[in-house]
């Protein structure tokens, strides 16, 4: 994959996460994903699962692979883990979901995913 395929696939990463993590995400998801303040009767982790499987979908969907996908949805879950239990702030959360996306695109580029 060349230089340019690879700068529009991260471009098309971040436009994802910010339709995954706002308009996707919902109030509902926001507050139900919290185990520190969940909804009464809705399994935290459910509704963060969803939110992660959201969030690995896109990034399957884009790249074309499974694992990036799965290990977007595992880091997901714990990066918003992490911003609920007030271990980092809202902008770090960001910054590390970009993180992601950034690593996401160099794993591609360098060929390291495999036919995964």
């Amino acid at each position: 994959m060349d230089f340019y395929a690879l700068v529009g696939m991260f471009a098309l990463l971040v436009a994802a996460h910010a339709l995954a993590d706002y308009p996707l995400q919902g109030e509902f998801l926001a507050r139900a994903k919290n185990r520190f303040q969940s909804l009464p009767g809705v399994p935290w982790y459910q509704a963060m699962g969803a939110h992660a499987a959201i969030h690995g979908g896109m990034v399957g969907l884009i790249t074309g692979s499974v694992l990036l996908g799965l290990l977007e949805a595992l880091l997901h879950f714990a990066i918003d883990d992490a911003k609920c239990a007030r271990r980092i702030g809202f902008n770090t959360d960001q910054a590390l979901h970009v993180a992601c996306k950034l690593v996401w695109v160099v794993l591609l580029g360098s060929g390291l995913t495999g036919g995964w």
